[in-house]
């Protein structure tokens, strides 16, 4: 296809999306709001393609990456995105109601006049996921934007082809395209689609791609919910149980090849405690992958341009002093393979110069720095972006509070990584480079709402004073508010 021909191609997506935007527009205006019925409707159907299409979706995960855990599809992409739509089931009725707000000045409120927020459908919501969860990652928003009774237009990762496709073919089967859309293709398709003149966009990825998205969306004033990534950072202190928090580290950061944006991205450990961490954390991969290459297990990096990526970090790290520990119990021979599998890999003494402390990772490969004082760790932190996630190992509250009042980030788990995330009644989202807004539970019922101020005035006449011409009435009223 030649350059002019790949223009028009996009360009006649573009219109068609567009069209597609403006039916269920159309049908938004024409039926009115959705009944709590059927949001509930909309809710199931989603839940009903998960499990009707749990086999078909573990192998286009599989197939994408070349190699990927159906376990670990099994627990991310399908029961963890069931679980989001039956926690907005079990809650919509008591979300959709208004919430009463106090009336002031007080004498309004005693002449019967009374306030409250009604929350409305904002209308179409545009949703851009990403490939590392493209499952979960389009289905888990929907729980928020069914909830409050939106339609729905989907652009999932190029990245994960065979995945898109099948989402395409499960919308269609369940919905019609007034309620739900998917748009599969390539970033042209991407840019086109952040264009649209949605009433929201939620957009998963890379915080480079943000900026495009944001620019685009700013031409129509689009409201944006900006889920990125960045350096998630774990601060293991002096009183931490050094082998727990290795088996919980490794397990965040193996699991799915620490392809996910909460991933532990580096450690912090304190300085004589540092070999203690290496020990733990060889221990906690050997016990969950006694074998790498053939293990089916340990999930191969998604396509050859993130492999190359990750290995350019280490072949910097190593040729700038850092010292590279790879965590392959079987000691096998990863240099011919059918798969991108990357051994779970720990760069010791780090600097700020290597690229591996500049981007974020995304990949099993774990930089580990060691402090001398918990002000040292927090500093370090602060001297940096903020972080979607933080990490706090340890039994000191004194210190687990100095680090989570004394850091910003997206969200934390104590004692803990990544966790934090699975809890619907919890608002997920970042700060900063690492995004902004948040949904899940509630939070993703009132992200994809407009939230409606709506005043009832008293019958009586009791703003009559208010309005010219004035005396000593008026006086009266005004002075009684201005005074401490």
């Amino acid at each position: 296809m030649s350059a002019a021909e790949a223009r028009t191609a996009v360009q006649d997506s573009g219109g068609a999306m567009r069209a597609v935007l403006e039916r269920q527009r159309d049908a938004q205006r024409t039926e009115g709001p959705p009944s709590v019925e059927q949001r509930i409707d909309r809710l199931d159907r989603a839940i009903g393609l998960l499990v009707g299409y749990k086999d078909a979706i573990v192998d286009a995960l599989r197939e994408d990456f070349g190699h990927r855990s159906i376990h670990t599809s099994l627990l991310t992409d399908v029961s963890g995105s069931i679980g989001p739509l039956k926690f907005a089931k079990e809650n919509i009725r008591a979300w959709m109601r208004p919430e009463k707000r106090r009336v002031n000045p007080s004498i309004l409120g005693l002449f019967g006049a009374r306030a409250r927020v009604e929350y409305q459908p904002k209308g179409v919501v545009g949703i851009i996921s990403p490939w590392n969860f493209p499952v979960n990652l389009t289905f888990a928003p929907l729980a928020g934007v069914f909830a409050a009774g939106n339609r729905a237009m989907i652009k999932p990762s190029e990245f994960t082809p065979r995945t898109s496709e099948l989402m395409v073919r499960m919308f269609r089967s369940a919905y019609d395209e007034t309620e739900v859309a998917v748009f599969a293709g390539g970033p042209d398709i991407g840019a086109a689609f952040s264009k649209l003149p949605f009433d929201h966009l939620l957009f998963t990825g890379a915080t480079s791609i943000a900026y495009h998205v944001m620019r685009a969306a700013a031409e129509n004033l689009v409201p944006t919910t900006l889920e990125l990534g960045g350096k998630s950072p774990v601060i293991i202190g002096r009183s931490a149980n050094i082998d727990l928090a290795a088996k919980r580290v490794m397990f965040g950061k193996t699991m799915n090849a620490g392809q996910i944006c909460l991933a532990p991205d580096y450690v912090l450990v304190p300085k004589e405690k540092a070999q203690e961490f290496v020990g733990a954390a060889q221990s906690a991969v050997a016990a969950m992958y006694p074998t790498l290459k053939d293990n089916p297990d340990y999930t191969s990096v998604v396509n050859q341009r993130h492999y190359d990526r990750l290995m350019g970090y280490l072949a910097d790290a190593r040729a700038k002093g850092a010292e590279i520990v790879e965590l392959n119990p079987a000691r096998e021979d990863f240099r011919q393979q059918p798969f991108r599998k990357i051994p779970p890999t720990l760069v010791l003494g780090p600097t700020d110069d290597m690229a591996i402390m500049k981007d974020e990772i995304f990949g099993p490969l774990l930089p580990v720095k060691t402090y001398e004082t918990a002000d040292e760790a927090i500093g370090y932190v602060n001297d940096h972006a903020r972080p979607l996630g933080l990490y706090y190992f340890g039994t000191d509250a004194a210190e687990e509070k100095r680090v989570l009042t004394r850091t910003t980030s997206g969200g934390v788990s104590v004692n803990d990584v990544v966790m934090h995330v699975s809890m619907e009644d919890l608002p997920f989202g970042g700060i900063g480079p690492a995004g902004m807004g948040a949904y899940h539970g509630i939070d993703g019922f009132k992200t994809f709402s407009h939230a409606k101020a709506v005043f009832r005035q008293a019958k009586p006449d009791v703003t009559a004073m208010l309005r010219p011409p004035y005396g000593a009435k008026f006086m009266k009223a005004v002075g009684g508010q201005i005074k401490r």
